[in-house]
C-alpha cells in the first residue's frame, strides 16, 4: 500500500504538500501550548486556530476503549494521585525497557478513568495552562472523531486527524489489549478507510505499522526518535532508520516519516539534509515537535526573558519550511497559522 498511497493522497486537500507549498499544521496533542493536552478543549481550540490536523495519542482502558493520553502512565496529566480511592492502583511496570511507577490507563475501566480530571503536564513552563486544571475529562477516540466531524460541519472545511498508537507491543503482551485491532475497527466505524481520507496513523514501533499496512489503506507514518530504537526491534536504532537505506526500508510499509526535529534543528541553525534523503525514497516528511518557548528552541531562535518566554517562532517556522518539509507538529497552531497567513497571531491564553 505504502508507495501507491503517496500518489493517492498527494492531491487531497489536507495531504502531503509539494515543494513551495505551505507546511501542514499538525496540532500536537491539540493546542497544548494553551490548554492541557489531549482534552476536547485543546483539540477544539486547535481547530478554531486553523490546524490542518489534530493529533491524539492513543492508549486503552481495561475494558478496551481507546482514549487520548500522551502515555499510559497518567500520573502527570490527571489528578489521579490526589484520589484516595485509586491509591491501590499505583504500580511499577517495565515499559519498553524503562521502569515506570505511576497509575496506568490499562488498569482503569472507562467509567473509572472518566471520574478523573486532566491537568497541565508542564506547569512550570506553562503556568497559564494550569488555570484549566480540573475542568476536563480524558476523551475517547470516538469523542475526538465526533468533535472533528462537528467542526467540519460548522466550518465547512476538511479537518484531519493524526492518531498515534502508544506502546502497542507492551499493551498487547502485558495487558492483552490489541490496540491495532481496536484502531482498525474504530477507523472503519468512523469511515476512515482510504488513502485519500484526511488521516495519518503513526507509531514508533515497526510491527504495528506493518500490520496496519495489511489491514487498512489509510496513510501510515513511521516515527523516528533522535535516540534509542523501536521497542519491537531491539537490534535497530532510530539513527540507522534515519539514513537513505533506512528510509527505503520504511517506504515498503509507510507513507511518511514523523522525524524528531533534533535531526534538523541544530545548535547553530537548520540542516535539512535528512529531509532530502527521506523524500528521495518517496516518503513525506513531518517534523516533531515545534514549541514556542525558549527552553525548546535552538540558540539562534531564542529570545530574552527566560526559559518560559516565547522565542522567534516565525523565524524557525520559516526556516523549517525552507527545507521542503511537508508538515510540522506544533503545540502552538495559533502561531503557525499566523505565520502561514503572514499576519499577527490572535490573542493567546
Amino acid at each position: 500500500m505504502a508507495l501507491a498511497a503517496v500518489a493517492a493522497f498527494s492531491s487531497a486537500p489536507v495531504a502531503a504538500q509539494g515543494e513551495g507549498e505551505r507546511m501542514l499544521i499538525i496540532a500536537h496533542r491539540g493546542a497544548s501550548g494553551e490548554r492541557p493536552e489531549h482534552t476536547l478543549a485543546s483539540y477544539e481550540r486547535a481547530i478554531d486556530q486553523g490546524a490542518d490536523y489534530v493529533e491524539p495519542d492513543l492508549v486503552a482502558t481495561s475494558d478496551g476503549v481507546l482514549v487520548a493520553r500522551h502515555e499510559n502512565d497518567i500520573s502527570d496529566t490527571t489528578d489521579v494521585s490526589t484520589r484516595p480511592e485509586f491509591e491501590d492502583r499505583r504500580r511499577t511496570k517495565e515499559i519498553d525497557g524503562q521502569l515506570v511507577t505511576g497509575w496506568f490507563v490499562e488498569d482503569f475501566t472507562l467509567a473509572e478513568l472518566r471520574s478523573l480530571r486532566a491537568k497541565e503536564r508542564l506547569p512550570l513552563i506553562r503556568a497559564a495552562n494550569a488555570r484549566f486544571d480540573g475542568l476536563y475529562q480524558v476523551p475517547t477516540f470516538a469523542e475526538i472523531v465526533a468533535l472533528v466531524r462537528a467542526k467540519e460541519a460548522e466550518t465547512g472545511r476538511r479537518i484531519g486527524i493524526y492518531p498515534e498508537l502508544k506502546h502497542p507491543g507492551f499493551l498487547l503482551q502485558e495487558a492483552g489489549i490489541d490496540t491495532v485491532d481496536l484502531l482498525v475497527l474504530a477507523l472503519q466505524e468512523a469511515g476512515y478507510t482510504s488513502a485519500s481520507d484526511p488521516i495519518f496513523v503513526q507509531c514508533f514501533e515497526i510491527g504495528p505499522l506493518k500490520r496496519l499496512d495489511r489491514l487498512t489503506d489509510v496513510p501510515l507514518v513511521q516515527l523516528v526518535h533522535f535516540i534509542g530504537g523501536p521497542a519491537d526491534e531491539p537490534a535497530l536504532t532510530y539513527a540507522d532508520m534515519a539514513t537513505p537505506t533506512g528510509f527505503a526500508a520504511i517506504a515498503d510499509y509507510a507513507d511518511a516519516i514523523g522525524i524528531d526535529l533534533r535531526y534538523i534543528m541544530r545548535e547553530d541553525g537548520i540542516d535539512g539534509a535528512v529531509i532530502e534523503d527521506a523524500k528521495a525514497t518517496g516518503l513525506a516528511v513531518h517534523g516533531w515537535t515545534l514549541r514556542k518557548e525558549n527552553v525548546f528552541l535552538p540558540p539562534p531562535f531564542k529570545s530574552g526573558g527566560g526559559e518560559a518566554a516565547t522565542g522567534d517562532f516565525e523565524a524557525i517556522w520559516n526556516a523549517l519550511a525552507a527545507t521542503g518539509m511537508d508538515g510540522v507538529f506544533t503545540d502552538d497552531p495559533r502561531l503557525a497559522a499566523a505565520v502561514q497567513r503572514g499576519s499577527q497571531p490572535a490573542g493567546g491564553n
